[in-house]
This record gives structure tokens, C-alpha cells and sequence, in this order.
């Protein structure tokens, strides 16, 4: 018997294209998955720095309240209807929640 030895050798620079392809796909999932995440979190944390008294806001839970006072342990004192409090952690608000109800309220104009 006799066995044969078959050697297969790819294309020149095909190892080349296939660094290019990887490469190409790290920038796309960075450009459309790191980078916006990362946006968003710096966004998060500047909202939550700059919350103070008698902002109206809306927690993770969809809990709406409004700011009594903002602790130095990073937690808030939510008042969530009058003379009722809650302490919450100021990462459990949501920003788009939040700014979503503070929005200006836009006038509807009938076309007729």
C-alpha cells in the first residue's frame, strides 16, 4: 500500500484578507455596539450627577416621583405623592423615561 501525501496551500495573501475581514468586522462591531453603549452610560452618569431638589424624574420600576433630596451615599429621597418618601439609588432612574415626561408638551394642529 501506498499512501499519498496531498499538501494544500492557500492563495498567496489569502491570510492577509481573512486579518482584513476580521478586522473589518471588530471596527463595525465596535461602531455599532461599544461605542453607542458607552455613549449612553457617559450620558447616565452627567444625568445622574446634575439631578437635584424638585426634579421630576421616573425610576427603572416606572416609579414617578419627585426629588426631596439627593444624599451623599449615592441615593435619593424620592417623594412620590405628599408626605410619602422613598430612598432609591440614583442609578435606578431612567433617562429616557425621565426626560421623555419633562419634555415640553407639543400642540396638536388639525388639519381640515
Amino acid at each position: 500500500m501506498s499512501h499519498s501525501v496531498i499538501l494544500l496551500q492557500s492563495a498567496p495573501g489569502g491570510g492577509s484578507l481573512q486579518l482584513l475581514l476580521i478586522g473589518g468586522m471588530i471596527l463595525v462591531f465596535w461602531l455599532f455596539m461599544i461605542r453607542p453603549q458607552a455613549k449612553k452610560a457617559k450620558q447616565a452618569k452627567t444625568f445622574q450627577q446634575n439631578m437635584q431638589k424638585g426634579d421630576k424624574i421616573v425610576t427603572i420600576a416606572g416609579i414617578h416621583g419627585t426629588i426631596n433630596k439627593v444624599n451623599e451615599d449615592g441615593t435619593i429621597m424620592l417623594e412620590t405623592s405628599p408626605g410619602s418618601y422613598m430612598k432609591i439609588e440614583k442609578t435606578a432612574i431612567s433617562i429616557e423615561w425621565t426626560q421623555n415626561i419633562n419634555k415640553p408638551a407639543v400642540a396638536v394642529t388639525d388639519k381640515k
